[in-house]
């Protein structure tokens, strides 16, 4: 192996390298392997987590936009080599890689675009089984929380509404060159066996965003643009927040709407 310090963590692109061996042997025994033979990688940077799904009896590719990263994955991994994808994971369609065969995802993923990775696997759901990896410690839990909780919001009814969600561990951020100022949480998302919606999902989507986007009103004042019927606010659903309805309420919910408004 070169140098450890070949690579130096980039700020512009959220870089914080994971540099503890038992995290990462951790992270990378989060996946269940069930269901498909590849998994994409994101942010590998210089390959701590690489090489220990390298180990398991699956395709792995790793998808990473820092060059400095790629040419020390290129010489230091060379079995790997021919499946490095020097792109950005948020641009970057996967259909060209996978076909249409399944995968799952897993990285140590770069803060500033954790969500949008989150949402893009969502996008991608029918190929994605399995989803793991490490956040910041509040996006984890927020992405793990049910009904009730304070940090339960758009994130989490998106997700949970096509996976079951686990919130695996703390990481303290000792273990990261450079140590970010919070700890971070490593989750695994598992698709639902049956993850069809029951109502139409763009739909479901803006009602979602537009109930979350102001938390503390109940769904009849937060849904007012929806031009609901008198008849259809008088449900007891309308007189709650947006974080007393669980994943199933707002499917019924869309439900209602879409039967209101069609």
């Amino acid at each position: 192996m070169s140098n450890q310090h070949q690579v130096k963590a980039k700020k512009h692109l959220g870089q914080h390298f994971l540099n503890d061996e038992s995290v990462a042997e951790r992270i990378a025994d989060s996946l269940t392997l069930k269901n498909y033979k590849n998994v994409l990688e994101i942010g590998p940077g210089m390959g701590v987590l690489t090489k220990y799904l390298l180990k398991k009896d699956i395709k792995t590719y790793v998808i990473e936009i820092d060059t400095e990263s790629v040419e020390y994955l290129q010489s230091n991994y060379l079995n790997l080599a021919p499946r490095i994808i020097e792109k950005d994971f948020l641009k970057y369609n996967l259909k060209e890689t996978f076909k249409e065969e399944p995968f799952a995802i897993i990285g140590n993923f770069p803060y500033n675009i954790s969500t949008q990775i989150v949402f893009k696997t969502l996008e991608m759901r029918d190929q994605i089984p399995e989803f793991s990896g490490m956040f910041q410690k509040e996006v984890a839990q927020r992405i793990c929380s049910k009904e009730g909780s304070k940090v339960y919001g758009i994130l989490s009814v998106l997700t949970q509404a096509f996976y079951d969600a686990e919130y695996l561990f703390t990481v303290p951020p000792n273990v990261f060159n450079p140590p970010p100022k919070v700890d971070s949480g490593v989750l695994r998302l598992t698709r639902k066996a049956d993850y069809t919606l029951q109502c139409n999902e763009a739909l479901l989507f803006k009602v979602v965003k537009a109930a979350f986007q102001q938390r503390r009103k109940t769904m009849r004042n937060s849904l007012k643009t929806f031009n609901l019927s008198d008849n259809l606010k008088a449900n007891s659903i309308f007189g709650k927040r947006p974080e007393q309805l669980g994943v199933q309420a707002f499917i019924e919910l869309t439900q209602l709407i879409e039967n209101d408004q069609y």
